[in-house]
Parts: C-alpha cells; structure tokens; sequence
C-alpha cells in the first residue's frame, strides 16, 4: 500500500468462560472437612432432594432436617399472621374509643378538663395530659422550649413509645402508673409547640401498629375543640 501505514488492530477479548461447577468429589470433601456448614444454614435443605432412610447407619437424616427446617418457618409465619391480626384488633378498638373521644370533645365546656378527666376513661387509659412550651390557658403544664418537636421528630404528629421517657414530666401525677405512653401534636392556631400525651398501664391500650393515623386525628379533634 503507497502512502498508508497499516494499522494494526488489537484482537478482540474472548468472553470469559462461565465457571464450571466444582467436581462432586470436591462438594464432598468440603463437606467433610466443614461438618456444620448445612447445619447452620438450614435454609439449604429446602433446596436438596432427601435422600432414602437407610436404617442402621448413622446417617445424617435429611429428610429430618427439612422437615425441622419448615416447621420453624411455619412457625415464623403463624406467629407473624397472630401478631398482625392482634394489632388489627387493638387498633380497631383504639379507633373507636377515638370516636368516642371526639363526642366527648364536640360537647365540651372546658376542653382542659375534658381530656385530662373525660378521655382517660373514654381511651382506655389511665391518664391524658395537655403541655405546651407556651401555655396560653389554665391547666396546661410547661414543657422546655423545643421539647415537641425533639419528641416526636421530624414529620410525626403522633409516636408511641413501648419504653417511655421524661414520664414525670409528661404525665404528672400518673407517672408511677405509665408502662407505654402515646405523644400527639396537638396543632393548635397560635402555633405554640402543644403536646397531649397518653399514659398507659396495659399495653394493648395504645398498640404500637396502625394506632398513629388515628391519634393524630385525635390531636387534631383537640384543636379545634381549644379553637372554639
């Protein structure tokens, strides 16, 4: 070729081989050498094709073993289904005595004194509290500038709380009594970081599943109510 240098091209890479599975005799020696490896992930028996029983040698009985292995997540699986359907129950429950608690607030003279001795009752617990960080009436406790917000974080406008914080604080004179406790932001119009907060002794009465939808409605009712 006149006038043109040849230009030569780099051959094209060879797609790498997929790996070959490892020989059965080398499955088989790993598995001797590391004696628990299926025992500690029984999950893999799901997957083997049992072997047949041969009685009289000390065989390890896979059959056995899956079996062992549907069994727990059976047992997993039921105990996550009874979970759900008692959340279901104990939040139905909570959503009606919410209504409750609204009726008792649609008629209410002194909003005040209705949440703190009408709704306990009314909710199943055994106190009912309003704090905020600038009370605007007789009967609402103080809380520490920022508090509301540093309780419930950002976002939530009702959080409840297996293992309960500052109850002294948050429910007064019922503290002794508290083992779960709900927090609900109140919105009240003057923008005043406001507070209500529930106090329980039987857990069942403030679930901690499909309860906060519900107590923000509650926060709400409480509002207007003190709006009025």
């Amino acid at each position: 070729m006149t006038g043109a240098e040849l230009v030569l091209l780099p051959a094209p890479e060879a797609a790498p081989l997929p790996a070959a599975p490892p020989a059965p005799e080398a499955v088989a020696a790993f598995l001797r050498t590391n004696p628990d490896f299926l025992a500690e992930r029984p999950d893999l028996f799901r997957a083997l094709t049992p072997p047949q029983r041969i009685h009289g040698e000390r065989l390890a009985d896979h059959m056995a073993a899956m079996l062992a292995a549907e069994r727990r997540r059976v047992r997993s699986l039921e105990a996550e289904v009874d979970a759900a359907v008692t959340a279901g129950r104990a939040g139905h429950g909570l959503s009606i005595r919410v209504r409750l608690a609204v009726l008792a607030l649609m008629r209410a003279q002194d909003v005040v004194e209705t949440v703190t001795e009408e709704l306990p009752a009314l909710l199943g617990v055994e106190s009912c509290t309003l704090l905020a960080e600038t009370p605007d009436r007789r009967g609402v406790p103080k809380l520490p500038r920022g508090m509301v917000a540093a309780l419930l974080g950002p976002g939530k406008d009702a959080l409840v709380r297996p293992a309960p914080t500052d109850i002294e604080l948050l429910h007064q004179e019922a503290a002794s009594l508290v083992m779960r406790d709900a927090l609900v932001r109140v919105p009240v119009w003057t923008g005043h970081p406001t507070l209500m907060t529930l106090g329980a002794r039987d857990p069942q009465a403030l679930p901690t599943r499909q309860a906060t939808a519900t107590l923000a409605f509650l926060g709400r009712a409480v509002a207007a109510a003190l709006a009025r």
